[in-house]
């Protein structure tokens, strides 16, 4: 009498393959989500940290350049201690986190999924990189900074490019061309309500929260 041989028929294997491929094309794109959507909440996060980082910077004087007792903003490399304040001596203790001092030769930081840039005026209000320092308008740098958050990959490690400035309000758009280090984010002055003549790059004036910026995107604010 022959036994039965132990193991799984042909038919078997694929009904266990096609359930396996069920249940990946159900969970993946979930998982995906999940990342996207943390990689966001911890990008309005880092941006607030900012906000707080440059009110504090701002507010004890760190920087002033004119000697009018008034505090300027400052970039990232400063807050985080990754640099001296204007050339001068390192923030001791840093305002913002040490992972901020990890920049590229734009002074963007890379950080869960998202890129990051911060930048100051000069006496025009148009946007100075980090590299720039020398530039940044004294009196203008009192009132006025403005940063950008994009994915490192749109559509995977995020789908909403952020932005905000000295007033705290960070608003959003959707843009795919808004993806990875190449890209440069978002023009800086994408999420400007208005441009005047002359001021291709300017970072003063009114932002586009709850309407169209400068880049033609809708910019609605983060709740």
């Amino acid at each position: 009498m022959r036994k039965h041989e132990s193991g799984f028929t042909l038919i078997e294997l694929m009904i266990v393959i096609a359930i396996i491929a069920i249940i990946a094309a159900i969970a993946v794109p979930n998982l995906l989500s999940a990342r996207l959507n943390s990689n966001e909440t911890a990008a309005v996060a880092t941006l607030r940290n900012i906000v707080s980082a440059q009110s504090q910077f701002q507010t004890t004087g760190r920087a002033d350049e004119n000697f009018n007792g008034i505090g300027e903003y400052g970039y990232l490399a400063e807050l985080s201690g990754a640099i001296g304040v204007r050339g001068g001596a390192v923030l001791q203790p840093a305002v913002l986190s040490t992972a901020f001092r990890t920049a590229d030769a734009n002074g963007v930081v890379t950080r869960s999924g998202y890129l990051y840039i911060l930048v100051l005026p000069d006496a025009a209000g148009d946007a100075m990189l980090p590299p720039a320092i020398n530039l940044v308008d004294p009196d203008l740098a009192e009132t006025t900074w403005a940063a950008y958050a994009w994915p490192t990959n749109y559509g995977s490690t995020g789908s909403r490019t952020f932005f905000v400035n000295q007033g705290g309000d960070i608003i959003a758009t959707e843009d795919p061309d808004y993806s990875g280090p190449d890209a440069a984010g978002a023009p800086f002055d994408a999420a400007s309500a208005f441009r005047l003549p002359g001021t291709a790059t300017s970072i003063t004036g009114l932002v586009a929260t709850g309407g169209t910026g400068r880049d033609g995107n809708l910019w609605k604010q983060v709740g």
